[in-house]
């Protein structure tokens, strides 16, 4: 699997509709330091998202760069991350999906 993703980046997309707001500020507060520590970066969050086609639209939706899929799979495992996760998933309902391939050149 590792040699199929040579060369290509990792990105976590999230799709979250925040259940309880109060206990979800303190996942806030502990997953950006997780996510840079793992060389993550914010693409896109927050924002209202536009249905153009298909079903409903999530509430609330992420988008997070990594250098590899190795390096977002490491994220997501991490302890520190799990700290977080722990709260994402009392406070929130969603998923999360691993996409993977080739940055477009800038």
């Amino acid at each position: 699997m590792l040699e199929k993703e040579a060369g290509m980046k990792g990105y976590l997309f999230a799709e979250i509709e925040i259940t309880d707001p109060e206990a979800y500020k303190q996942y806030m507060q502990l997953a950006p330091p997780a996510i840079a520590a793992f060389g993550g970066r914010y693409l896109v969050r927050g924002g209202e998202p536009e249905l153009i086609e298909g079903e409903p639209p999530p509430k609330r939706t992420v988008l997070l760069e990594f250098e590899s899929p190795a390096h977002a799979r490491a994220f997501l495992r991490s302890p520190q991350y799990q700290k977080a996760a722990a709260i994402r998933r009392r406070a929130s309902r969603g998923r999360f999906l691993l996409l993977t391939g080739v940055a477009a050149p800038a």
